[in-house]
């Protein structure tokens, strides 16, 4: 067999891996202008650090400064700008040790990111930020992500929001050339040069300062958000009522329109300054009729000055009255519940109060109800209210006792339409719906009192063909059996009476009802 001309010889296997190995060493190996083109840049954002940081630092001491001359209105700001500057510098320190890291790893541990001598390590990167183990640069992209929202609540624009949301993304990241997407921790930092990856961390943290700068601004520029600007100052007088009763209390807010509330004017009354910062003026009246009273405000101003702007004003005081009226008629009937409307005027319902003799009294909502107790005996409803703290009687009212009047008989039926109707006699009443019909009832139902009585007994009074009366007696409020076989000898335009009819209201008095005529149609 012939041998084959395409073995190599060990000789030539030998040049021919020297050759790849040389090839794949070239491939790793790093210009050494690229590496100084980083450091350069590296350089640069550290200079650019420093100046954002002192631009950051000279708006919170604006900040600081406002606070402290008006600490009520800068106070607040002054704080949140704190939080955000706390924020920024746990980022940017946390950064800086990742640097340190990175740094240590390829020069050891007396690395220094200033002064980096493996600046070509490329792998220096990829063990600090994605060993699987302690995963340090999915831990950064979470707190980016973290940081960036909380940096939005400080910002309202949403074009500088939107601008910043860029800045700081941590999106993944497509090659080109690739099909699946890399983590942006893996895009960022793997088979990167130390110097490249301490550069880009460089560059994150100006980010950051940057982000930072846009929050102190915004929070500075809604110091004076609220602030109303005007070119007049007028005094005014803001009683709380003008009317005020006797022994109630007079008050009123003496005030300066648009005035700072962090910076009130003092005021003086009848010469006698006000002993609150909030311009309240109270007394309290002991007579009745109209009063007047006059002071003014002063204001003192940023260069030492101070204005007085005058004012004046004036009260009435009456003498204390109610109304209290019986919603249904002047006199109050024992046994049913009355509903009765109390008010003051000026006075909210919550702060009124009520009693009554002969009876209780009771609250219902904005209503009251009375239910008297002895018939004949006169109850007396008095009426409280709370003026500012005291407890002061308004009105006393008296009304009299009397029992119900006596209720009306009726047959209760139903008409062609289904409807309960009364029937109260005197005129033509059905024989059919008599025979349906249960018994008797009795109610006051005239639209005022509505109320039911129970029927306890009554008598039919028939008349046979010689005139002689017959008289059956009920099965209580019902119709006995004996009526209702009368009811079916009734012929067209017969009648008969309904008497002794006895009924007993919500008052527990029995009484005996006029008789009624009923008119067989």
């Amino acid at each position: 067999m012939a041998a084959n001309s395409n073995r190599l010889t060990p000789r030539q296997k030998m040049i021919n891996l020297m050759y790849i190995v040389l090839t794949a060493m070239l491939a790793l190996n790093v210009s050494s202008d690229v590496l100084d083109g980083f450091t350069q840049v590296h350089d640069g954002l550290s200079r650019s650090n420093d100046n954002v940081g002192r631009r950051n630092l000279a708006v919170y001491r604006q900040l600081e400064a406002f606070a402290m001359v008006n600490p009520d209105k800068g106070q607040q700001w002054l704080d949140k700008a704190t939080q955000v500057r706390m924020a920024s510098a746990d980022m940017i320190a946390s950064i800086d040790s990742l640097k340190h890291l990175i740094v240590q790893k390829a020069d050891g541990k007396d690395g220094d990111p200033a002064n980096i001598l493996n600046r070509d390590d490329l792998e220096a990167a990829a063990v600090v930020m994605l060993s699987p183990a302690n995963p340090r640069g999915a831990m950064l992209r979470k707190r980016i992500d973290t940081y960036r929202e909380y940096i939005d609540n400080f910002i309202p624009d949403s074009t500088k929001r939107a601008a910043l949301a860029d800045l700081l993304s941590t999106k993944s990241i497509t090659r080109q050339g690739t099909l699946a997407p890399q983590t942006w921790e893996e895009a960022k930092f793997e088979q990167q040069p130390v110097v490249a990856a301490v550069t880009l961390l460089t560059k994150l943290q100006s980010d950051i300062l940057y982000a930072e700068g846009e929050a102190l601004s915004s929070i500075y520029s809604q110091v004076d958000a609220g602030d109303v600007r005007v070119n007049e100052l007028t005094a005014y007088v803001m009683p709380q009522s003008r009317m005020v009763m006797r022994g109630g209390k007079y008050s009123a807010n003496i005030v300066l329109a648009a005035v700072d509330t962090t910076a009130r004017p003092t005021v003086y009354v009848a010469g006698k300054q006000l002993g609150n910062d909030r311009g309240l003026y109270e007394l309290t009246p002991t007579q009745t009729g109209t009063f007047s009273y006059s002071g003014y405000l002063e204001v003192s101003h940023g260069d030492g000055t101070s204005t007085r702007h005058p004012f004046e004003s004036s009260y009435t005081v009456i003498e204390p009255m109610a109304t209290v009226s019986a919603t249904m008629m002047n006199v109050l009937y024992a046994g049913i519940d009355n509903p009765i409307g109390i008010g003051v005027p000026g006075v909210a319902m919550n702060d009124i109060s009520a009693t009554m003799s002969n009876g209780t009294l009771t609250r219902s909502g904005d209503h009251w109800i009375a239910r008297p107790g002895t018939v004949g005996q006169d109850a007396t409803i008095t009426v409280t209210a709370n003026m500012d703290g005291r407890s002061v009687q308004m009105a006393q009212t008296t009304f009299r006792v009397r029992k119900l009047p006596d209720p009306t008989p009726f047959i209760a039926f139903t008409d062609a339409n289904g409807n309960v109707d009364h029937y109260k006699g005197g005129k033509a009443f059905g024989k059919s719906l008599l025979l349906k019909a249960t018994g008797l009832g009795a109610a006051i139902d005239d639209g005022l009192l509505d109320t039911p009585f129970k029927v306890v007994s009554f008598e039919t009074v028939f008349f046979d063909s010689m005139g002689n009366a017959i008289p059956e007696v009920s099965d209580g409020a019902n119709f006995s059996q004996r009526q209702r076989q009368s009811f079916q000898r009734l012929q067209r335009g017969k009648r008969f009476y309904i008497s002794r009819i006895k009924a007993i209201g919500p008052d527990g008095i029995t009484r005996e009802l006029s008789p009624m005529e009923v008119i067989v149609g």
